[in-house]
């Protein structure tokens, strides 16, 4: 856990653990594989599964905010080669102003 976090704290120096542990608990089996543990930024594919799976169901936002989100967490990670499902998620998350609900 406290490697997702301090991944989180790279871009959120302020980043509260429990809600990284509730994105952790959330993605559950999916962190055990490292293929899945990741996001491919550069995939339209995984993008349109992380709005989907993450913003519509999980944060309950779609359409234009989703797209802007998944956007801009791609662009504030986009030096980082290997992305964190997790630390992804949660920037998703704090773009749209979800963290306190999850």
């Amino acid at each position: 856990m406290t490697d997702y976090f301090a991944d989180v704290k790279k871009y959120d120096a302020g980043a509260d653990e429990a809600v990284v542990n509730k994105i952790v608990k959330h993605l559950g089996i999916a962190l055990r594989n490292r293929d899945s543990s990741l996001v491919s930024s550069s995939d339209p594919e995984e993008l349109a599964r992380v709005k989907t799976n993450w913003c519509n169901k999980k944060l309950g936002i779609n359409g234009a905010d989703a797209d802007r989100a998944v956007a801009a967490a791609a662009k504030a990670m986009a030096a980082d080669r290997s992305k964190s499902r997790v630390t992804f998620y949660y920037l998703v998350a704090k773009d749209l102003g979800k963290l306190e609900t999850l």
